[in-house]
């Protein structure tokens, strides 16, 4: 991240559990997310409704959120996905 120029404001032990309505409040004041799971990459827009499919999304099989999860500006992105990362955030 430091090679971006990517200031960490911060961050969240890996044994803090986030949950659903962790999950909704992260989307509260933001207006696009996306999700990377694998190769997959899935696009909301959640500036004026936040869809129950994109909180789902956001979370693991054992209902955590997913990580990584980072907010830029109002967009916030949950998972990792190479061309998400350098291409379009890049």
């Amino acid at each position: 991240m430091d090679a971006k120029g990517v200031t960490v404001k911060e961050k969240a032990s890996a044994s803090q559990k986030l949950g659903k309505s962790d999950a909704r409040a992260l989307l509260k004041d933001a207006s696009k997310l996306y999700v990377a799971k694998g190769k997959k990459l899935s696009e909301f827009s959640v500036a004026s409704k936040i869809p129950s499919e994109a909180v789902d999304a956001m979370l693991g099989p054992t209902g955590n959120l997913r990580a990584p999860c980072l907010r830029l500006g109002k967009t916030i992105v949950v998972g990792f996905n190479e061309e998400l990362y350098g291409e379009r955030l890049g």
